[in-house]
């Protein structure tokens, strides 16, 4: 419990001052809320009966000089009026409770999730692999969701029943302990219950939640392969699945009502035995002259007061329960660890060598990579070629340091500085990586392109564009650039992605760009009037390639081909094909299956 709330004050900086107002108001329309049977029973027993005033001395003076009890006695339109105003005042400062609680609450959520939406974008690239987009998505929406409705109602209720069961109990003691006694021995055992059932709910709730987040990764990733899910007939088989996680997901809340249910149920029992016992011994005590009729009246007016409150207590509990566990999976993503700034990062010149010296890396236990040692000299082309698994992807990813290199795992320098010394963001924004799967945003394609370099004129899009052998393809839509994407780029073909991601990367003009398989979408043609243009536009920049087409390296500078993570051969395209190794067999492979592919074509096969 301490958590959760250390965690919801956490973001209350500067807002406290609603949260004082509303503790100040809640406390005073509770006064005038208490203060209307007051004038009731003092009307009951003073006005129209006959017992001594049970106000105080300087009050009773003050009604003696208007007329004393005559006078209210030909005045009972000013205690109706006074019962009246009682109740405005308790309904506007209530209102005014409402508003500073929601204003708290309101700018307290907004304030989470700005916090963590900025924290997940600088949270490792290493922590999202690890983590489902669909319950991180659950966590910042429906957990958000529950911490806001405990923070804009609960926390209200909390203080405003703190003061309704302290207030009720001390005016009630005032008037009778017996009676008081007996309201007060179901308090306890609410506590009691409420609290054996506080772990139940908890866990259940849990349950439901990752339930929940399951459901929501499901239909996350279905709505983004829906192509494959139609190209492949799987309609029925992701209905299925969906089904099942759903049925779980209905299961568990039946559960947890259940719970619910049987909680409820035992406080309606406490509280109908309480307002019973309280009419029962309040009516055996006014008969035997031991309480006032207006005191009796009062003590049934608290009672329901305080039965209302003693209630909520065992709801507060339950919706705490559910608020812990949402707080609890909100932390886990706070307490995540974010990539942290170089106090002391350097921006250096990015056009020198690159350099990796007896580097080595692993996802598990098991090393990828094992004690690289190469050079990529600045302003060259370097090719890097090797088959599926054997670290290619992963030498992009450490260079632009989207995996850390551990200490005693090698070092990655260029122009002869660290790249762990180099200020993270300037790495990146020096080292342009264009992926074999890139990601669109469903803007138009202008604004893809041009994402890198906000502002951007037309000229300069459709010249990146151009480099990228795009342009032509773009002006041919109806609406050219300004033309739409669908989610994640949907509505473009494979190689178009490819080619407005290479345009994206280009915008940028970093001196280090990065191409990882990022051309295998084209076709040959247009693989080399890429290839062509950059080496147009290049200028000085350093552009590795890496790819499994063999054409696509033919006009690198150098290249290196990986085998089990380590280096099996590393030269000029002249020298890897004299030396007849693995570049030189999968040149002659894919050359002996374009052969077989263009006779078949020519027969008609």
């Amino acid at each position: 419990m301490r958590k959760s709330l250390a965690t919801i004050f956490r973001f209350s900086g500067g807002v406290k001052k609603y949260l004082f107002i509303t503790v100040i108001s809640t406390a005073l329309a509770v006064f005038f809320q208490f203060l209307t049977p007051q004038i009731i029973r003092f009307t009951v027993d003073y006005v129209i009966g006959t017992e001594p005033p049970a106000l105080p001395p300087f009050v009773m003076v003050w009604i003696e000089s208007l007329g004393g009890r005559d006078f209210l006695r030909s005045s009972l339109m000013l205690i109706a009026a006074m019962v009246v105003l009682c109740a405005l005042l308790n309904s506007l400062f209530a209102f005014v409770s409402r508003m500073s609680a929601a204003t708290f609450a309101e700018s307290v959520i907004k304030r989470l999730r700005n916090t963590l939406f900025e924290h997940t974008q600088r949270l490792p690239y290493s922590w999202h692999v690890e983590h489902q987009t669909g319950d991180i998505i659950q966590r910042c929406t429906s957990d958000v969701e529950v911490v806001r409705n405990f923070v804009s109602h609960q926390l209200l209720q909390i203080i405003r029943t703190f003061l309704l069961i302290t207030v009720s109990l001390a005016l009630m003691f005032s008037m009778n302990v017996t009676l008081s006694i007996v309201a007060l021995v179901f308090i306890p055992l609410v506590i009691l219950y409420s609290t054996i059932f506080f772990s139940s709910i908890r866990k259940k709730f849990r349950v439901c939640d990752e339930l929940e987040g399951e459901l929501t990764v499901a239909v996350q990733e279905n709505l983004t392969g829906v192509r494959v899910v139609r190209a492949f007939g799987r309609e029925r088989h992701e209905l299925d699945q969906f089904d099942e996680k759903n049925e779980k997901y209905t299961g568990s809340w039946v559960r947890l009502g259940s719970t619910l249910g049987l909680y409820w149920g035992l406080g309606d029992l406490a509280t109908g035995l309480q307002i019973i016992s309280i009419i029962a011994v309040g009516a055996i005590l006014a008969s035997r002259d031991a309480l006032t009729l207006g005191e009796f009246l009062v003590f049934v007016s608290y009672n329901h007061m305080l039965a209302w409150p003693v209630r909520a207590m065992g709801r507060i509990l339950s919706d705490f329960s559910k608020t812990s566990v949402s707080t609890a999976r909100i932390r886990d993503i706070l307490d995540a660890e974010a990539e942290k700034p170089e106090p002391e990062g350097i921006q250096p010149d990015m056009r020198g060598d690159i350099v990796f010296e007896n580097v080595s890396f692993s996802y598990g236990s098991e090393p990828l990579i094992k004690n690289l040692s190469f050079t990529i000299e600045g302003g060259t082309t370097f090719g890097i070629l090797g088959a599926t698994g054997s670290g290619k992807s992963t030498i992009a990813a450490l260079l632009n340091r989207l995996y850390e290199l551990e200490e005693g795992s090698g070092r990655i320098t260029i122009g002869g500085v660290d790249i762990r010394r180099i200020e993270r963001s300037y790495l990146r924004r020096n080292v342009g990586v264009v992926l074999q799967e890139p990601f669109l945003f469903s803007k138009t394609i202008g604004e893809n392109i041009s994402i890198a370099a906000p502002g951007a004129r037309l000229e300069e899009i459709r010249t990146s564009a151009a480099a990228a052998a795009l342009d032509e393809s773009v002006m041919g839509f109806q609406k050219g650039y300004d033309t739409v994407v669908g989610e994640r780029g949907v509505t473009l073909s494979g190689g178009q992605k490819q080619r407005v991601a290479i345009a994206r990367t280009l915008m940028m003009r970093p001196p280090v760009m990065v191409f990882d398989d990022s051309m295998s979408a084209v076709d040959l043609e247009t693989d080399a009037k890429i290839r062509a243009s950059l080496r147009e536009v290049r200028g000085s920049a350093t552009i590795i390639i890496i790819s499994h087409r063999i054409n696509t390296l033919l006009g690198a500078d150098k290249i290196l081909v990986l085998e089990n993570g380590e280096i099996a051969e590393l030269g000029t395209p002249e020298e890897l094909m004299e030396k007849g190794g693995i570049f030189r067999r999968t040149y002659e492979m894919q050359s002996e299956a374009a052969s077989d592919l263009l006779i078949r074509e020519e027969d008609g096969i």
